[in-house]
């Protein structure tokens, strides 16, 4: 078939694109300059023209859900397939995702059954997926600069945002009253201790009431362009505090114990015993990173309430041993001590850390199954048969 790829720079765009086009499909790109998500002329126009062209396309795709391309696909009748990475995404609760040419894929199954509850039938769920191609011939390189034998340069590793900065919102809201900030503070601090399990939304943990006072204090520009739920987003806000503490003060720990290192962006606070060595490119260095860390963490994003991270199909299809922090998904797809390991609370992830830098035959072997996996079963080409089956019942 022949496909119209929205670039808009996503670092996973030309894996994806490279797996489409070995399975045999005309990909042709467009970039298009957007500001927000409305629909302006440029960006009808843009799409219009192609859309018009004598080229006819069977479908327009992207990384994420865009609701000015949905737009221009409802108006010319073109279906538009979109595969949501990014938790929590919020053009999902636009008026538009609706649209009857629409097939949104989200990697997190909490999320897809909740869409699908609210009447949604165009939102459909998919594993993330990586390019096996890519990474398998990057590994085999890396290997050869060493004859074949494994090298370490870390033994620690977490590669990924610490959001410590502007993206930590709750530590922006200074009108809380000190007893309900007090309350929200301790249940912060008890949802740090356990993995997989959201307090956020367990009302014998954190009735409605709570969150609707809460929301009092915490300003929302209201523009009517999307249904949100309000009461979700503030949510999001407190896991993502949870996120910001956890990580932190886990790699803390691991800094304290091991050789530890940190790649994330620029403006991270620092963390003691902790070496940040900045940004790794997604194509290049990442997987190095992951391939010669002893020990790769995955410290879930708490907005993640189920799903597989990007970040776990990364590490593993880069040779890369992975230890994580729990979720249901990842339970489900893959096996703890057989393919990665998982871990339910810090406590455990530091134990688990301290076993496998000392056994180091056993993961080894970890990660080649990992790895092993991936490619079989979370490869673009593997999964993009559903992805772009635009022609199946939307029941998925």
């Amino acid at each position: 078939m022949r496909i119209l790829y929205y670039d808009w720079d996503e670092f996973n765009g030309e894996d994806c694109r490279d797996a489409m086009r070995r399975l045999g499909h005309q990909v042709d790109t467009i970039k298009v300059k957007m500001e927000g998500y409305d629909l302006t002329s440029e960006v009808e126009q843009a799409f219009g023209e192609m859309l018009r062209s004598p080229l006819v396309y069977d479908l327009v795709f992207s990384f994420d859900f865009f609701p000015n391309i949905s737009q221009v696909c409802q108006k010319y009748g073109v279906p538009y397939v979109s595969w949501v990475f990014d938790c929590p995404h919020y053009t999902l609760d636009s008026r538009y995702v609706t649209n009857e040419v629409n097939r949104v894929f989200v990697f997190d199954k909490v999320l897809f059954n909740n869409m699908r509850k609210k009447g949604i039938d165009t939102v459909m769920y998919s594993p993330l997926g990586v390019n096996e191609l890519r990474l398998s011939e990057l590994c085999q390189k890396l290997d050869s600069e060493t004859d074949g034998k494994l090298f370490y340069e870390h033994e620690v590793c977490f590669l990924g945002n610490l959001y410590d900065n502007e993206y930590n919102f709750y530590d922006q809201v200074d009108s809380i009253p000190n007893l309900l900030k007090e309350y929200f503070d301790k249940v912060i601090w008890a949802q740090e201790m356990v993995f997989g399990r959201d307090y956020f939304t367990d009302e014998s943990i954190v009735p409605s009431n709570k969150i609707e006072e809460l929301l009092k204090y915490v300003g929302f520009e209201k523009t009517g362009k999307y249904d949100l739920d309000y009461e979700n987003v503030l949510r999001d806000i407190l896991r993502k505090k949870v996120t910001v503490n956890e990580r932190h003060n886990i790699l803390a720990e691991m800094g304290k114990r091991f050789d530890t290192v940190l790649y994330t962006m620029p403006g991270a606070k620092e963390i003691p015993g902790v070496s940040n060595l900045g940004i790794a490119s997604y194509t290049n260095k990442m997987p190095r990173v992951f391939h010669r860390s002893k020990i790769n963490l995955n410290i879930s994003l708490r907005s993640i309430l189920s799903g597989v991270p990007l970040r776990v199909m990364d590490v593993l299809a880069a040779g890369g041993f992975l230890l994580t922090s729990y979720t249901p998904e990842i339970e489900e797809y893959f096996t703890d001590g057989v393919d990665l390991a998982i871990a339910r609370t810090p406590q455990e992830m530091i134990e688990k850390a301290a076993y496998y830098l000392e056994h180091d035959e056993e993961r080894k072997l970890i990660a080649a199954n990992g790895q092993e996996k991936v490619y079989e079963c979370f490869s673009y080409t593997k999964l993009l048969g559903n992805v772009l089956d635009i022609n199946s019942k939307k029941t998925k």
